[in-house]
């Protein structure tokens, strides 16, 4: 990993003087502002501005302990410390080859006296060209814990601004995004909410991170507010005031009556706010990565990107199940299997695995995920059920040993799956022997998931503990080099950087949800994404589900829209989700998917707008191959594709995927047309998409 620093001090230390400020700190290009003050009283606040325009007006810091009550005024300034950093990181995968991490920061050191103590408390800013973040650091002193009854971050909005928005929710960031003004939140909360086995929405005013703006001025800005290096603590939502147009931050309870117990020293995840007048510059920017430590492992050459197939189509869609038999409610420890009556819809069996895996493999995939393979799944869904797997059992009908022995003859592995329907106390006591097991037939990556309401009762999907547990499954399964892709955790802040075994989590409405509208693809990389790869899912070429299963949904999306998503929703991790003989019907399209890397050396944003369309190109990880998708909301449109992301003087042919003239997301999802050219960086071409579709590009350099 190569790396260059440049620390630049910039005001050396100042020592208090009583008000505390006012203090400013710029980006390194100059454009984007940050003044600290104490204010009145002794409140720590802050303020941002954007090429001259003021984005955050004066918003105050600070939290309400259980012991010192609020910690939001009375504060002193005992120093500050400004400097300037400059590096470049190569990930192990990612979007680009590497990372420019270039900022100025500030940290102001404050002391606020107590009837009992000094209570010490630091804020760290950050300010980027493409935004800022701050943090609160609890140095070393003689309290060495507290008890956070509430983060009082603020973040003053300066007009009623276009919202892209999912309810806030301590249990699933599983919604539709719905675009209002942010006055009309409140308006908006109940027709936003979905069913799902756990959900906790709790206020009408309460919205998730990352969440995405734009003003309405002539020349609006696009800022999107997150948070970043989420580590044992809860995870963050947004509580709006509208007569005060102010968002502060609302944290997820721990299921003691508290929001977080933290020890000293302690550094709190960084609150996030990014900016800029272009909406492809919210896709590009690097900045919740880059406020996340260093690569923590020794040895990253087991990591790779993976492409794979799976059986999982077939359960969402009701054409098979994941359990053998019709029993439930049974001790696990003593439920004898191989008297039980199996049920005929059992799908991980094996010969229909070793079907999978011959088609997979035949067609170049690396992995093949299987789930429903290990006994329990008949308690599996909504039963609250302490022990109801142990990870390491199998079907009577799924042969492990022979099943993975035959998917590495073909030179493919298998993918494991870890479904903990919510019970982490009975995973984590099982978590060493299924890892185990997994090392022991050559699994090296594993899809976990946490359908169902947490174990114990009344704790939270995105509370303290929970936040907890999944870091330490990322770090334990690294120590069994092991990837992870976990589905119904937190959403990620770009932990990935850290420990890049975290391949992919879902965290979102994906795939599962078949009759999602088709501008949900086209504002997922404005905010879900924006803190680590996505296991969306994609590649469903037959959009009837009532051809081939019980479901009778109509998938509103077209095939060439589908293909795109492999290039506008970056993952290391991609799925082609969909059965093989669906795409054994359409192998002209199904090459897309074969060829597409799911790791790149480079990538450009070429055109998007939040909610409405995305056009990505990205250059394959050390080649010259290119690849460029498009997808668009319910809405048909035409753009232009200018290629002058290739080499100049090279001459390429170009493979189109588009949607035919006739394409529609509702009433012709199968109608493509591929054709190929010859381009050059020289080249523009005009590319339709349907409704709810979109389009796919290979490009290769002529030999």
């Amino acid at each position: 990993m190569k790396k260059h620093f440049a620390w630049l001090t910039a005001a050396g230390i100042l020592t208090a003087c009583s008000q505390g400020g006012p203090l400013q700190v710029s980006s390194p290009d100059g454009k984007l502002l940050v003044n600290f003050n104490l204010e009145e009283g002794g409140a720590p606040a802050y303020s941002a501005s954007f090429d001259g325009e003021e984005i955050v007006a004066t918003s105050y810091l600070g939290f309400q302990m259980e012991k010192f009550g609020a910690l939001t005024s009375g504060f002193k300034m005992t120093a500050h410390h400004e400097s300037e950093h400059n590096e470049t990181w190569a990930p192990v995968w990612g979007e680009q080859d590497s990372v420019v991490n270039h900022y100025r920061q500030l940290v102001v050191e404050m002391k606020k006296k107590t009837d009992s103590v000094d209570v010490l408390l630091n804020v760290e800013f950050r300010v980027f060209d493409e935004g800022f973040a701050f943090r609160y650091v609890f140095p070393e002193q003689k309290t060495k814990q507290f008890v956070i009854d509430q983060e009082l971050s603020q973040f003053a909005m300066t007009g009623d601004h276009t919202a892209w928005w999912i309810p806030g929710d301590y249990d699933t960031q599983e919604y539709e995004y719905t675009r209002s003004p942010l006055s009309e939140i409140a308006a908006r909360h109940t027709a936003a909410l979905v069913g799902n086995v756990s959900a906790s929405a709790f206020d009408q005013w309460a919205v998730q991170t990352s969440l995405m703006m734009k003003t309405g001025d002539e020349k609006p800005l696009y800022l999107n507010i997150h948070e970043a290096a989420l580590i044992d603590y809860p995870a963050m939502h947004l509580l709006y005031n509208d007569s005060s147009r102010t968002f502060t931050s609302a944290l997820t309870p721990d299921g003691n009556g508290h929001m977080a117990v933290i020890d000293t020293p302690f550094s709190t995840p960084w609150r996030v706010v990014m900016v800029s007048d272009k909406a492809t510059d919210i896709l590009s920017t690097q900045i919740i990565y880059n406020l996340n430590e260093s690569c923590v492992l020794d040895d990253t050459s087991w990591i790779h990107p993976t492409k794979y197939m799976g059986v999982w189509w077939e359960m969402i869609t009701g054409k098979s199940d994941w359990s053998y038999t019709n029993a439930h409610d049974f001790d696990l420890a003593t439920f004898d299997y191989s008297k039980a009556r199996p049920h005929g819809r059992h799908g991980a069996t094996t010969d229909n695995v070793k079907r999978y895996i011959d088609f997979a493999a035949a067609n170049g995939f690396d992995q093949l995920l299987v789930e429903g393979w290990n006994v329990g799944w008949e308690d599996w869904l909504g039963r609250e059920k302490d022990y109801v797997f142990d990870f390491v059992t199998p079907y009577p009908d799924f042969d492990i040993k022979a099943l993975n022995d035959y998917a590495h003859s073909k030179g493919i592995k298998l993918m494991m799956h870890h479904e903990t329907s919510g019970s982490i106390p009975n995973y984590e006591r099982h978590m060493e022997a299924a890892y185990s097991l997994m090392n022991e037939y050559g699994y090296d990556a594993v899809k976990s998931g946490y359908v169902g309401n947490i174990l114990p009762k009344g704790s939270y999907h995105y509370g303290q503990p929970q936040i907890r547990h999944y870091l330490d499954a990322i770090r334990r399964a690294a120590d069994h080099k092991i990837m992870v892709n976990a589905h119904e955790a937190v959403r990620p802040t770009g932990l990935a950087r850290t420990y890049p075994n975290l391949v992919g989590n879902e965290s979102a409405m994906g795939t599962e949800y078949r009759n999602m509208t088709p501008g949900h693809v086209t504002i997922l990389p404005f905010t879900r994404l924006k803190g680590g790869p996505m296991d969306f899912t994609p590649g469903i070429f037959e959009m009837d589900l009532g051809k081939f299963s019980p479901d009778k949904t109509h998938k509103r999306a077209t095939v060439a829209g589908q293909l795109a998503l492999y290039v506008t929703m970056y993952s290391p991790l991609q799925m082609a989700a969909d059965l093989p003989e669906h795409y054994a019907e359409k192998m002209d399209a199904f090459q897309f998917i074969k060829d597409v890397p799911v790791d790149w050396s480079e990538s450009h944003y070429l055109d998007a707008e939040p909610g409405e369309f995305i056009v990505a190109a990205r250059r394959a990880k050390g080649g010259d191959d290119w690849y460029v998708g498009g997808v668009t909301n319910d809405e048909a449109r035409d753009v232009t594709v200018s290629m002058s992301f290739l080499k100049p003087g090279v001459t390429y042919q170009a493979t189109f995927y588009t949607d035919a003239p006739d394409a529609d997301c509702d009433n012709n999802s199968a109608a493509y047309e591929i054709r190929r050219e010859t381009v050059t960086s020289r080249t523009v071409s005009t590319i339709h998409m349907a409704r709810g579709g979109g389009f796919a590009i290979s490009i290769v350099p002529v030999k």
